[in-house]
């Protein structure tokens, strides 16, 4: 049954002052009702200030990412939408007519973006409002309904928040993106889902409405014409109130007409960030990488950075692999973004040249490497702060052929620092249990210190998986007994 998807994704914008007045956007720590002044609570005789012009260029620079056109040298009214609802002091939400329009992302049109405030916080079980938020600038993304299953919806609001990210347009805090979606299904009639805030709730949102309405359909229901909540807690769509046919949306009398010209969009143009999509692209080309590699690298902004970087100075091609696996492993089982990383790319790059120059194993330099993410510092510290005997004098010093020397352990040393590393991270093994394999080279690591770098990556390794199996083993066997 052919469905049609589309979305309204609304996205607070990082300004430091409100859309029409002065107060500040940064609400979240103000105790409730302080953050706000005559303008934004509207009172009788308060008239709102001219649109906040950091907010407008924002929204170009979007525009321009979503591969829009702007709307130039011609009134942008800001208007009135009006709807009774307690979180409007107003009575209505000031939001201007399109700024950008006709634009297109991973095979979605954008119909439209355009500059919003959001409104207060209603907590419709306590009856209480905070108008805190109210006034805070927004952007509202339009989307045609090009997406026809829950998986296409879930990849257009992936890439979509990509381009927000790599903008650093919008506030980077959790709970600030909206997005209301609309779906149809072939012989059914259009439904508003809203209080959607992530993108796995969007595809959760999606497939269960699909699957409501799809069922309606085959019993010969009418879909009725109106807006429903999405509850995230249940993963389910309830009926919200039949559907606004027109909001009474009037240009505000008080807000004079925003007019753009090609020369302020031309300045935005050339300091705007390179579109995620388009760099992946041009990293497969200049640097000879796969689609998959590129994808991975461009997942973040800070990485793609800090890899174009690097590449400068090693083989780009090694740089990718390590990018897309051990970099991106031990970031993730750390819980950091690449935004949160402090070594320099010298440093990385110098770690790089260590591990093409087989002065290390790769096994080593992925345990230099989670040193160089938790505590950056000279390369020869971090071999020592983790036991690897290595440096450049004592490599001339004893002469070694270009190829680390390990020296052996005595027997059973190796398993019983195994062991004793098993008993001492008792989190790191169940987060492995768990089915977290990053933690696999955490333990490794810490043997590795342990044994202060005499033994072989690949035999610790071996030690551990065996030790680990054995322990995973033992707790099926008692699930097993517990459950008969």
């Amino acid at each position: 049954m052919r469905m049609k998807i589309g979305f309204e994704i609304h996205e607070q914008l990082a300004t430091k002052r409100k859309l029409c007045c002065d107060c500040p956007t940064d609400y979240r720590e103000a105790p409730p009702n302080t953050n706000v002044c005559p303008i934004c609570t509207a009172m009788p005789g308060a008239k709102p200030m001219p649109p906040n012009v950091k907010a407008v260029d924002a929204v170009i620079e979007l525009a321009l990412m979503l591969g829009c056109e702007v709307v130039l040298d011609q009134p942008i009214y800001v208007q009135r939408k009006h709807y009774d609802y307690p979180d409007l002091p107003a009575g209505y939400q000031h939001s201007s007519t399109p700024i950008g329009i006709n634009g297109e992302l991973v095979g979605v049109r954008i119909r439209e973006v355009h500059l919003e405030e959001d409104p207060g916080a209603y907590d419709p079980v306590a009856g209480t409002v905070d108008f805190n938020r109210c006034g805070v600038p927004l952007v509202e993304i339009v989307t045609e309904p090009d997406m026809h299953s829950p998986e296409e919806a879930r990849r257009f609001l992936r890439q979509l928040m990509l381009v927000l990210d790599y903008s650093g347009r919008v506030r980077p805090e959790p709970g600030t993106l909206r997005a209301d979606t609309n779906i149809s299904l072939e012989g059914g009639t259009r439904v508003e889902i809203k209080n959607i805030n992530s993108t796995k709730g969007a595809y959760r949102a999606v497939k269960f409405e699909v699957m409501r309405q799809k069922a309606l359909i085959e019993r010969g229901a009418v879909i009725p014409y109106e807006t429903r909540a999405y509850l995230e807690s249940q993963m389910i769509t309830v009926p919200m109130r039949m559907k606004v046919v027109d909001f009474h949306v009037i240009p505000d009398p008080d807000i004079f007409p925003i007019v753009i010209d090609r020369a302020r969009v031309e300045t935005i143009r050339k300091r705007m960030v390179e579109v995620p999509h388009q760099r992946e692209q041009r990293l497969v080309k200049q640097y000879q990488i796969s689609q998959a590699v590129a994808g991975v690298i461009v997942s973040e902004r800070e990485l793609a950075d800090l890899f174009e970087a690097v590449a400068k100075e090693v083989d780009p091609k090694l740089v990718a692999t390590w990018f897309q696996t051990n970099l991106k492993k031990v970031l993730n089982y750390m819980k950091l973004r690449a935004a949160d990383v402090r070594f320099t790319p010298e440093q990385f790059g110098g770690l790089l040249r260590m591990v093409k120059d087989k002065r290390i194993t790769p096994e080593q330099g992925e345990l230099v490497l989670r040193e160089l993410v938790k505590q950056p510092a000279e390369l020869e510290k971090l071999l020592r702060r983790i036991g690897i005997p290595i440096t450049v004098e004592l490599r001339e010093k004893i002469k070694l052929e270009d190829r680390l020397k390990v020296v052996p352990l005595k027997h059973g040393e190796l398993e019983a620092a195994v062991v004793k590393t098993l008993e001492e991270n008792p989190k790191a093994v169940e987060d492995y249990l768990k089915g977290r394999k990053e933690a696999l080279n955490f333990l490794a690591g810490k043997v590795m210190k342990l044994t202060r770098g005499r033994a072989d990556p690949r035999e610790i390794l071996k030690f551990l998986s065996a030790k680990l199996k054995g322990k995973k083993k033992r707790r099926v066997s008692r699930r097993t007994k517990r459950s008969k």
